[in-house]
């Protein structure tokens, strides 16, 4: 695993720019070290959070709108206030129902987001 350090203490989200994924889809690095991230995705209703799978942990929690989340072989639509735990090397992926803002968490950090 490569050394990333650590983002600075605070991270205002003033202060940071959304990265345009494409499709409706957009997100912000909150803070990170080697071993954990968190990221604000930001979705359009209709937006597709394709079906993958990754080696991390991820901790997700709805901070506003609906999803429709697919985990493994389960398929649920969770609202605002609502999180899910997804375990390493799992498919997973969403539909935005309504739009709004997940606040997905890493361990370890999610190297391919850092390039």
């Amino acid at each position: 695993m490569a050394n990333f350090g650590a983002s600075k203490v605070f991270l205002l989200g003033d202060d940071i720019e959304w990265e345009d994924l494409g499709g409706g889809i957009k997100r912000k690095i909150m803070g990170y070290d080697d071993n954990i991230m968190l990221v604000n995705v930001s979705f359009e209703a209709g937006g597709v959070g394709a079906m993958h799978k990754h080696p991390h942990v991820q901790v997700t929690y709805v901070a506003s709108g609906e999803f429709e989340f697919t985990v493994g072989d389960a398929v649920k639509l969770v609202k605002e206030g609502d999180g899910l735990y997804i375990p390493p090397n799992t498919m997973h992926g969403t539909v935005c129902k309504k739009a709004g803002v997940l606040i997905d968490v890493f361990n370890p950090i999610r190297e391919d987001f850092m390039q």
